[in-house]
């Protein structure tokens, strides 16, 4: 058997035997689902009145390992759908009723919010449902399509994590339950890296270290989910987004700039306001009766450009960047930290092709993310996102298929490691989303190229063939940091806040050791105020500060480590006399020559 899929039944077989713990200390405990998520799974669960805490992990973990030791085995039972529904009533478990059915209604449709691994569906050749299967260990028993292993002995190592509230389905109105989540792996070693991994999570966490090193902050009378960027966190957001637009104007793309508010007639032409018209934050005019919105997304306003005049194949492909601000109506519970804010900055791209020059474009727009994440010392791998067969997409299917094998086609040519996923493609194409690993082994989604024939039609959007016939170009989406408030809340932590030396808010701090060597500080300064930093943000002038307070040079030293100052430049009288400078990094502690600081700071 895989060792992915044997880990995978490990960890969905110990869903069951964490619920039959819970049901063994909580008689009346009523539970939800509990899929296999990364690490591990989470088990929803209504306690009443009763909320588990850390200090109830060992008596639940105590009762788990007891029903591991003796050793039941794992009993498939087929029900007829109205008997399954009749159990469910018979045992108080009003969620699992709730999702029989949900399932008995929709035959084999199943609503995405409902977890379709935990739920076990048998169907006749009319797709209704008549039958679904449920799994058995010892006295306990969940609706469950499996599979499992064979014998609760057969479990790995495992431990607790956390617990947090939940609502039932995701869904504001519904109850809150608490959601129980469990680490599981093969062996013990393997569990004690992944919690030294969520040790080294915690030091680097960018809520935490957002405000130690002053990079934004957040404000009640400003509002949930709308950061504030302080002057250092300013000056990384400006450097990233001058790099990923220094990079997209070397494949050909040219600056355009859109208003923040638009008619929420351009959304409902694009097919946005029929997805997310409940996303937008909509506003209202004392001029007229035109109702509009803040704008969420760009790809709208960049088709209105394409379509100001008359295009020729010649013209083509037409690439825009614009590197702006959009603004979501998140759920306030979704809010936190810069991972998910209402306000994203977006370094968005558009290009405009003949359907010939897709395989070219994409191949473009991937060297791009390619030689960003290697600048940030980031392995990537591709996720091709397609489609599912369910009704969330726009667009003709077959074009859909051209389309996710246009992608595939050009992932393959550029010999990037991918996956594939159904399900995870833009209502409207089919997308390569990147798959950025960081400093401490975690993936985080980044870059995303999208292929789009809906938007177009839908704007009928023309150039005219070298027949004379009018033709429909391709549309393709990229963002090569995304939103740049995500990316930073990743970067963060991905360099623990100490940022490569080009792109730090403070890149130098001279510290004084006496105040006998003014003169030869201004001296540094002049050779400082001539550096240009040349790669990879070009024409990048150097942040540098002098700490010349009459403090111990061990303070000093000790506060420029605290802000991560990638390098540290000590002089006392005796680097003056030597005509030498002092330099401390991250890597020790070195002297150099001063005729030879302009080429070592180059060099950083």
């Amino acid at each position: 058997m895989d060792e992915n899929n044997k880990l995978h039944m490990m960890r969905h077989s110990l869903a069951h035997i964490t619920a039959a713990a819970v049901q063994k200390n909580w008689p009346d405990a009523k539970f939800g689902v509990g899929p296999v998520i990364e690490n591990g799974f989470y088990y929803d669960i209504d306690l009443g009145d009763t909320k588990i805490s850390k200090v109830d992990f060992a008596k639940i973990e105590k009762s788990m390992r007891e029903i591991i030791k003796y050793g039941d085995d794992f009993e498939k039972i087929e029900l007829p759908i109205d008997k399954a529904i009749a159990w469910a009533k018979e045992n108080n478990q009003p969620y699992k009723e709730e999702l029989l059915n949900d399932l008995k209604r929709s035959g084999t449709t199943i609503a995405k919010d409902i977890n379709a691994e935990e739920l076990g569906i048998a169907t006749d050749d009319e797709s209704i449902i008549k039958n679904v299967t449920f799994y058995k260990n010892g006295n306990f028993m969940d609706l469950c399509r499996g599979p499992h292993i064979e014998n609760t002995k057969e479990v790995g190592v495992f431990k607790l994590m956390s617990v947090a509230g939940a609502y039932w389905r995701g869904k504001e109105t519904n109850p809150q339950m608490q959601r129980l989540y469990v680490a599981v792996f093969n062996t013990q070693k393997e569990l004690e890296d992944y919690i030294e991994t969520l040790e080294q999570a915690k030091l680097r966490d960018h809520r935490k270290l957002g405000k130690e090193l002053d990079i934004y902050t957040t404000s009640l009378l400003v509002g949930s989910g709308l950061p504030l960027f302080t002057p250092r966190g300013t000056i990384l957001r400006d450097i990233l987004s001058q790099y990923s637009n220094q990079i997209r104007i070397g494949y050909g793309f040219e600056k355009v700039w859109t208003p923040h508010i638009t008619k929420i007639d351009l959304y409902k032409k694009s097919g946005h306001w029929d997805k997310f018209g409940d996303e937008l934050f909509l506003v209202n005019s004392q001029e007229t009766d035109d109702k509009m919105a803040l704008k969420p997304m760009n790809c709208p306003h960049h088709s209105q450009i394409y379509a100001s005049c008359p295009r020729s194949y010649r013209d083509l492909p037409i690439r825009y960047l614009e590197t702006t601000t959009d603004y979501r109506d998140e759920k306030t519970g979704e809010l936190g930290g810069l991972d998910r804010v209402r306000s994203l900055t977006q370094d968005d791209s558009h290009v405009f092709c003949l359907p010939e020059q897709v395989e070219n474009e994409i191949s473009n727009l991937m060297a791009t993310a390619s030689e960003l994440y290697s600048t940030m010392k980031m392995k990537l791998r591709v996720r091709l996102s397609y489609r599912d067969d369910s009704n969330a997409y726009l667009g003709d299917k077959s074009l859909w298929e051209s389309a996710q094998a246009q992608l595939k086609a050009a992932v393959v040519l550029n010999k990037l490691e991918y996956f594939e996923q159904d399900g995870e493609a833009a209502f409207y194409g089919p997308k390569i989303d990147f798959m950025a690993t960081d400093a401490i082994g975690r993936e985080h989604q980044v870059a995303t190229v999208q292929l789009d024939f809906v938007q177009p039609s839908r704007f009928n959007l023309q150039y005219i063939d070298s027949e004379g016939n009018i033709q429909t170009p391709v549309m393709i989406h990229c963002a090569i940091l995304g939103s740049i408030e995500r990316f930073l809340s990743v970067f963060i932590e991905h360099t623990g806040g100490w940022f490569p030396f080009w792109v730090a808010p403070e890149q130098i701090r001279i510290l004084t050791i006496n105040n006998t060597v003014s003169d030869y500080v201004d001296e540094i300064k002049t050779i400082l105020n001539k550096v240009v930093l040349m790669k990879p943000v070009k024409y990048n002038e150097l942040r540098f500060t002098v700490d010349n307070r009459n403090e111990s040079l061990g303070k000093k030293i000790r506060e420029a480590t605290k802000w991560k100052v990638p390098v540290q430049i000590i002089i006392g009288q005796s680097d003056k006399d030597a005509r030498e400078v002092s330099i401390r990094t991250q890597n020790g502690e070195s002297k150099i020559k001063l005729d030879d600081l302009a080429e070592y700071i180059q060099n950083q």
